[in-house]
Order: C-alpha cells, then sequence, then structure tokens
C-alpha cells in the first residue's frame, strides 16, 4: 500500500501542477483587467514546483472514498493548496518568522520583495475562492458555497490566521499542553480538517460522513506538526527545505519544547493511530487514506 500511496500522490502532484500552471497563466479571466507579470511570477514561484501537496491529496482522495472523482476534486485541492501558499509566503516574512529559504528556494520576498510577497499571498487566497466558486468545480452551487464557508472558516480568525496570530503572541511564553494543541489546531490543524471535510462535501457525502472526516483531518493536522516540529529540532536546512532550529531561536511553544523529542515522537505515533482507526467504519476502501496518514510520521514540512 506504501508504494501505491507514494505512486498516485505523485499522480496527483503531475496533475495538480498542470491544473496550478493553468490557474496562474498570464491570460486574464473572468472579471479580470490584466495580470501584472511581476506579480503572477512571485505567485507561481510560491505555488509551483514545490511541497509535498498533501492537503490536496487529502480533499481528491476523501472524495474518492465517497465515490467521486475527476475534475471537482482536484480544483478544491487546487484552492486549498493555494490557501496554504499564501500562507506561507506571509509567514516567511520578515514581521512573521522571517525565513530565508522555503521548500530548498530562496522565500517569495527574498526572491522578489516584501510588498510584491505581500501581494502574491493576498492574490493566492483571493485565487482559491474563485476556484471554488467557479461552476467547474461543482455545477452544484449549495456544494460551491460549503466550499468556500469552509474554507474561509479554517482559513480565517478562527482557523489559521487566528492560530498564527495565538503563535507570535506566545513567543517566548509558556504554554500548556492543552493551549499548544488549541493554537497547531488552529494554526496547520484547520486546512487538514477543511481537506478532508472538502472531500466529503465535493464528493455530497452525509453529514454524519462529513463530521468524520472533519474529526480525522484534525488528528492529522495535529500529527502534521507534531512531525514538523519533530523535523525542526533533527534535521537541517538541506534535508528540510528550510532553515531550522527557528523554534527553539524564537522561543515557540511547541510539544516538542514541551515534552522533549522522544515523548513528542511518541504522542505523533499514537495522534496517528487514533487517526487511522477512525476510518475502521470504511474498511478497506480507506487504506490509501490510512497510508496517506501514515507518511506524515515519515516527517513535516510541505
Amino acid at each position: 500500500m506504501k508504494d501505491e500511496f507514494r505512486s498516485r500522490l505523485s499522480d496527483l502532484r503531475i496533475r495538480l501542477e498542470l491544473l496550478l500552471d493553468r490557474l496562474l497563466a498570464p491570460t486574464a479571466t473572468g472579471g479580470e483587467i490584466v495580470r501584472p507579470a511581476r506579480l503572477l511570477a512571485a505567485m507561481r514561484h510560491a505555488a509551483l514546483d514545490g511541497g509535498k501537496r498533501l492537503r490536496p491529496f487529502f480533499v481528491v482522495e476523501t472524495a474518492r472514498l465517497f465515490g467521486v472523482e475527476g475534475e471537482g476534486p482536484l480544483r478544491a485541492g487546487a484552492a486549498l493548496e493555494c490557501v496554504h501558499c499564501y500562507s506561507l509566503v506571509h509567514d516567511d516574512l520578515p514581521a512573521m518568522d522571517d525565513d530565508d529559504l522555503r521548500r530548498g528556494r530562496p522565500t517569495v520576498h527574498r526572491a522578489f520583495d516584501e510588498a510584491t510577497a505581500i501581494l502574491a499571498g493576498d492574490a493566492l487566497l483571493t485565487l482559491a475562492f474563485a476556484v471554488l466558486a467557479d461552476p467547474s468545480t461543482h455545477p452544484d452551487g449549495a456544494i460551491r458555497a460549503g466550499l468556500v464557508a469552509n474554507l474561509a472558516a479554517a482559513s480565517g480568525i478562527g482557523g489559521m490566521a487566528g492560530g498564527q496570530m495565538i503563535d507570535l503572541l506566545s513567543e517566548g511564553r509558556d504554554l500548556s499542553t492543552e493551549d499548544i494543541r488549541t493554537l497547531q489546531a488552529m494554526k496547520s490543524g484547520a486546512l487538514f480538517r477543511h481537506a478532508c471535510e472538502a472531500g466529503a462535501i465535493v464528493a455530497g457525502a452525509s453529514a454524519e460522513d462529513r463530521g468524520l472526516m472533519r474529526d480525522f483531518g484534525a488528528r492529522l493536522g495535529l500529527a502534521f506538526q507534531l512531525a514538523d516540529d519533530l523535523l525542526d529540532v533533527t534535521a537541517d536546512a538541506s534535508q528540510a527545505g528550510k532553515r531550522t532550529a527557528k523554534d527553539a531561536e524564537r522561543g515557540k511553544a511547541t510539544q516538542v519544547a514541551l515534552l522533549g523529542p522522544k515523548k513528542a515522537a511518541d504522542l505523533l505515533t499514537v495522534t496517528l493511530d487514533e487517526a487511522v482507526a477512525m476510518l475502521a467504519p470504511y474498511g478497506a476502501r480507506a487504506d490509501m487514506l490510512a497510508a496517506a496518514a501514515r507518511s506524515i510520521g515519515e516527517g513535516g514540512g510541505g
């Protein structure tokens, strides 16, 4: 199953890259007037040629679990990836995490400039909602509206953006395990929750199935952050594709800092076991999702 997962993830990366390339073409679309070349180049730098693409993979595979494949789930995954990439561009800015390296390449504000990086993030965020609102994503307007509302909640003040604010305010402070879990459930977990629920939404799954997939995604988010934080203390920049050891430098509140690497690694294993166990009602049909979940234990980033 691991080999099949890798093959399917590789296929998803290719299809997603082609779709993102089309979405980030120089020709203006819809109500647009013109696409400035420098801004477009910065957006392409942020969104193309990099990343594990795990979040869109979970969108596509969750939809497949409920019997739906094709362009719709892929577009929903591309929209999510645009939001994820926007968040990385803004997180890397000097006013935030001040990073020079992302996915083994210069961050957008280093490759271009800070103002262009801010605008590139803004444009990727708004492009995501344009993609979801397009009938090409799903012919049913109610489904499209559900995807838009779910991604807005995941990426906004009560989700990723709010989590980043809490993270910044928590630097140098001692937080409890529960406080850290809340922070991470918002900062990184919210997009994983959306990924799994979005697949169920686009497939027209029941409210019960949507809820189960949302909870599954929440576990994935916690596991992903644990893996990423462990990577920060165990890997070098060439392995991680970004600067490491920065959490300790900035006094970041992480489970690794609180528990130590060994206990954090044990917690990662337990969290992934819990996530996989949640797929039991779907039997062998969920084997690919289980394999994808297990892959998170092999390292964060993305």
